[in-house]
């Protein structure tokens, strides 16, 4: 089995949250690295300037994955969306995690900072480690994702 590397980063609100799975994920044996992109306490930040610490972890593939927490979850997953090469799927439970995975091959997922730290867990491990299913209706609908990126992208 193949070691995985996860980046994590939140805002202000998702702190609490992001320290807690980072210290459950770091004692998980697939786990070979976890970088931590911030921020570092629960002082009042901009979320966008973590979904772009991690965004960039993401594409430069130091990172198989990344988990991105936020007050709602929607504002850093929409952050995150703008960076080229980057998919992230805001998921509330496992089972789209699942999904997203399977059918959109995602490499990176988002919550709210809400998120009860068991569900939160479960939707991590899920997400990390399903794997994309390579069917061909999917591929064909992700290149079309693709393209619509490197349309609209300078």
């Amino acid at each position: 089995m193949e070691k995985i590397r996860i980046g994590f980063s939140s805002d202000h609100r998702g702190y609490e949250l992001k320290e807690a799975l980072i210290k459950y994920f770091k004692h998980q044996n697939d786990i070979s690295e976890i970088i931590d992109c911030g921020t570092d306490s629960n002082t009042p930040c901009d979320y966008p300037d973590y979904a772009l610490k991690l965004g960039k972890e993401i594409t430069a593939k130091r990172v198989d994955y990344g988990v991105a927490i936020c007050g709602s979850g929607i504002g850093i997953s929409i952050a995150l969306n703008k960076i080229k090469g980057v998919y992230c799927a805001k998921c509330d439970k496992p089972i789209e995690a699942s999904y997203t995975r399977l059918d959109n091959d995602t490499n990176c997922v988002a919550f709210s900072a809400s998120t009860k730290f068991e569900d939160a867990k479960d939707i991590v491990d899920t997400f990390i480690h399903t794997e994309f299913s390579n069917i061909d209706r999917h591929k064909k609908r992700i290149l079309k994702i693709k393209k619509i990126e490197s349309d609209n992208h300078d």
